[in-house]
């Protein structure tokens, strides 16, 4: 039997380390070479034609020789295994952890996976109850579920609009409701972009968060060029602020009033934009006040990013929301992080600094990047659950907080081939909830997990 082979083979294996010290010599004293550790690896899919069957693939590489066998936690002992792709069908539901032993020169390295099935078949990334027809924005009742747009993607509607419809309340503008493209020439406004997105979203009973007023990398050149005095340099500013609020007041709910105005370096002092030269230091606390007089009821934020990684520069914007007082409702953190970090502790360090202010917290800009290091060249599964593990944490770092200090959690994109981050970095990705085809990925489902 196949099974008392592995048992010999494992007890050779056994025998032979044991009569072998930790630096390669034997306990005679003979010299012996070590041998190339190989691990074992494998990936699966649930096969297309059949949700019971598993497409399993032994993905372990070496220049060496090596033999490998399949325990598919059917209790069933185990076989070689084959070349190419080795298929399994599991008809009971329950959970079933599936090894793979690779041996080489008496050395064994193993590799185990944990797959659920129910009545549907292999639940899709482990989580069961996948085919439910529950959205995002149905599982999460105590805060919106948000996600960005273009005025091209909600005009030419298809799965895109399909998706924010299905799955998401809340909608912020990525780039087309910044001054750049609002404020394009001086005394001429473009709101037209905008106003596709806000006429959607209105249609569609969905909120609108407004991303964002003031933001050095979105200032049109004849502001950052502007030839009158300071103060009609803050005039200006305080009217494009009332004209834009005033244009949106009861369809948009919030506004990022200022984004991004601290430096990276030592202190994090504010950066030296065109804003805080020409208004002063003090120009976000006018910023604030001139989008208050605009709109009362509007929701206020500050956002940046790197907020839950560095505590010093959590420090410093904090600094920037005290002195705001009541001029501020809330803080927007973005979130572009890895799988790998920043820690949970740190992400709810972040969270905890908001609740003490009494302010609502946003956590903005979410997304997980699964390919940091440029380690890879498609997305395996074993990121894959790394990254839903990380999408679960976030989120139930975030439905923890007080209800009073909820607001609503973006996601910064929908699908991996639409996200920033590719063209950012340089290198692949595949950090969102949603794939190029628009499938629900592991993330996904990690968002669901973090609510339960």
């Amino acid at each position: 039997m196949k099974i008392n082979k592995l048992l010999i083979v494992l007890f050779i294996s056994i025998i032979s380390f044991s009569c072998s010290n930790g630096d390669g010599e034997d306990l005679l004293g003979t010299e012996v070479e070590i041998p190339e550790v190989l691990q074992a690896s494998f990936e699966y899919t649930i096969s297309s034609d059949d949700p019971f069957v598993l497409l399993l693939e032994n993905t372990t590489t070496s220049s060496a020789s090596f033999s490998s066998y399949w325990d598919f936690g059917l209790e069933n002992g185990t076989e070689a295994d084959e070349p190419g792709i080795d298929e399994v069908r599991y008809n009971e539901s329950g959970e079933y952890e599936i090894k793979l032993y690779v041996i080489y020169d008496g050395v064994t390295t193993t590799a185990s996976k944990t797959i659920r099935v129910d009545e549907n078949g292999i639940c899709p990334n482990g989580f069961c109850g996948s085919g439910s027809s529950e959205s995002l924005k149905a599982a999460a009742t105590t805060f919106s579920v948000g996600t960005i747009t273009r005025s091209a993607w909600v005009n030419a509607g298809g799965q895109h609009t399909d998706i924010l419809k299905q799955e998401f309340n809340n909608l912020t503008s990525e780039y087309e409701m910044k001054m750049n493209i609002m404020y394009p020439s001086e005394g001429s406004y473009d709101f037209s972009a905008a106003d596709a997105i806000v006429d959607f979203a209105v249609a569609n009973d969905i909120n609108v968060h407004g991303h964002a007023l003031i933001w050095h990398n979105a200032t049109p050149s004849w502001v950052e060029n502007f030839s009158g005095t300071d103060a009609e340099f803050e005039a200006m500013v305080e009217d494009y602020i009332t004209t834009t609020l005033t244009r949106y007041k009861g369809k948009v709910r919030s506004w990022d009033v200022v984004n991004e105005a601290l430096e990276d370096g030592a202190g994090h002092p504010l950066r030296n934009s065109v804003f805080r030269q020409k208004m002063g230091d003090d120009y976000i606390k006018k910023c604030f006040q001139f989008a208050r007089n605009a709109d009362p009821d509007v929701l206020l934020f500050y956002n940046d990013y790197n907020m839950a990684a560095s505590s010093t520069k959590r420090a410093a914007m904090f600094g920037i929301v005290d002195d705001l007082g009541d001029l501020i409702d809330g803080v927007g953190g973005q979130m572009h992080i890895s799988y790998d970090g920043p820690s949970a502790s740190q992400i709810q360090s972040l969270a905890d600094g908001v609740v003490s202010r009494d302010l609502k917290l946003h956590f903005a800009e979410l997304d997980i990047r699964a390919n940091p290091s440029n380690d890879l060249t498609s997305l395996t599964n074993e990121r894959a659950e790394k990254q839903r593990d990380k999408y679960e944490e976030v989120v139930k770092i975030y439905n923890s907080i007080p209800l009073d200090n909820k607001f609503a959690l973006t996601v910064w994109g929908v699908r991996d081939n639409e996200s920033w981050l590719i063209n950012f970095w340089g290198n692949d990705d595949w950090p969102l909830l949603f794939d190029a085809g628009y499938n629900k990925k592991q993330a996904y489902f990690g968002f669901l997990a973090g609510l339960q």
